[in-house]
């Protein structure tokens, strides 16, 4: 829902000149086909960009307004920056947005758990402390820790008020742990997410709200900082907080009667479950997302999840099953974006899909047709998401090491070791050691993988 203090976009509205919603709409799909896009964009599409509901547009959509007008930025097209909207929904608040948090610098040297680390903490900090009623509840909620805010906590009333700055801090939390994350990986985020997350749901239990919009807000904000959390537990290789914290998400979806939400509860279950060993409940869990996401009207959510009980009946070793599941997640991803695709899908695009249905055929045994997919996977990410990169390079890996194309395994493996510096996920670092080990054990000697192995031993006990 946007609420009334939307910001309306004064210059996009400038840029389409004398042309109708309509017409400049069909400029925009052109646009698209000349650099390779594919966007749903129509009149409704520009009036919510135009009025200030959209703050920030995906990823396509960017790409093409910035071959549309060259030399512009962003900002300079009237929009918000990414990392103070990046969310479910991208909702707009009547506020300010608050100003843009630095990003974190890459690691100096270090690991996970040094320097990067309390940069981290610091910027979740004050995600939460962004303005004066978030402040409060921040530290009432025990989010700080500095005398002068144990001295405030002991003030505040036993009831409170939940309005739009603490539905905002708890909505801006998701956003800037997901860019976090796209950026580095769990690893240095996880413990220090768990504190916001405590926070939101305790604003939850004993705040109260003046209306049902905003305690709607506050219910997904919750549930999607939930599923977040959970993420960044399970990257990290811990699956069992991972799989409370999905449930916590499901059980908020469950109580608000959030769609979206259950989606993408089950979507993230299902993977951990797969992950986990358990492709009996990953099937069932993706098969329970695909009903919830029916009335949603987002082809692509179908369609990532079916790649979700592609991934559990792969395990199964139903090669059958799996493939009708694949066929069905690339008709749905074939009808294109859709305005009921949710904010926190951006990251799904063909590399995703391509990764995921390699992963399929890896699992399923079939190591040159997940080397083909994923060789595709790698070529078409987007060199925003980092970690993605990384994640696709280090599966390319393995699967060519299994393949027997050593060489190429060997300088993929490279890759994401020149990633790894910047990225601290568990579970890359997990897929790598694999690919090493099959590596070490061809018969015959790895001579063409003798650098790479090398490395990868220094990377270990650096």
């Amino acid at each position: 829902m946007v609420s009334t203090g939307a910001v309306p976009n004064l210059v996009f509205r400038q840029l389409r000149g004398q042309r109708s919603a309509g017409e400049f709409a069909a400029a925009v799909r052109r646009a698209a086909r000349e650099i390779g896009e594919q966007v749903a964009c129509d009149a409704r599409y520009i009036g919510r960009v135009e009025s200030g509901e959209i703050r920030c547009p995906n990823y396509a959509y960017e790409r093409v307004f910035l071959h549309m007008f060259p030399g512009a930025s962003l900002a300079d097209l009237g929009f918000s920056a990414r990392e103070s909207v990046r969310g479910r929904g991208a909702r707009v608040v009547s506020e300010p947005p608050p100003a843009p948090l630095s990003e974190p610098a890459a690691p100096r040297g270090g690991t996970a758990d040094t320097d990067h680390t309390d940069e981290e903490s610091d910027v979740l900090r004050r995600v939460f402390m962004m303005s004066g009623t978030a402040t409060v509840a921040a530290a009432s909620l025990g989010l700080g820790g500095a005398p002068a805010l144990a001295a405030s906590r002991a003030s505040l009333p036993a009831q409170r008020r939940v309005g739009e700055s603490e539905v905002s801090a708890v909505e801006q939390a998701v956003r800037r742990i997901r860019v976090l994350d796209d950026r580095h990986g769990a690893d240095g985020l996880y413990r220090q997410a768990a504190r916001p997350l405590k926070a939101a749901y305790e604003l939850l239990d004993a705040g109260t709200t003046t209306r049902r919009a905003t305690a709607d807000r506050l219910h997904a904000g919750a549930g999607e900082l939930a599923i977040s959390v959970g993420w960044l537990a399970h990257d990290s290789g811990r699956f069992d907080d991972a799989r409370s914290h999905y449930a916590e998400a499901l059980a908020t979806s469950r109580l608000a009667g959030d769609a979206g939400l259950e989606a993408h509860a089950f979507c993230n279950t299902s993977f951990l479950a797969r992950d986990a060993g358990r492709p009996r409940e990953a099937v069932r869990a993706a098969e329970a997302g695909q009903r919830a996401a029916r009335t949603l009207g987002s082809p692509r959510l179908l369609a990532l999840l079916a790649l979700r009980e592609a991934g559990g009946r792969a395990g199964l070793g139903d090669r059958t099953g799996c493939d009708r599941a694949i066929g069905r997640a690339r008709a749905a991803f074939e009808r294109g974006p859709a305005g009921g695709d949710p904010e926190w899908m951006s990251f799904f695009r063909e590399a995703e899909l391509e990764l995921l249905e390699a992963q399929c055929w890896s699992a399923l045994g079939d190591w040159s047709r997940a080397a083909r997919h994923g060789r595709r996977a790698a070529a078409l990410q987007d060199a925003h998401f980092t970690r993605n990169l990384a994640l696709y390079r280090a599966q390319l890996t393995g699967d060519l090491a299994r393949a027997g194309r050593v060489d190429e395994a060997a300088a993929t493996g490279h890759q994401v070791l020149d990633l790894l510096d910047r990225v601290q996920s568990s579970r890359i670092r997990g897929m790598l050691a694999g690919a090493a080990r099959v590596l070490e054990a061809r018969p015959g000697g790895v001579s063409g993988a003798a650098s790479f192995l090398t490395r990868h031993r220094e990377s270990l006990s650096a």
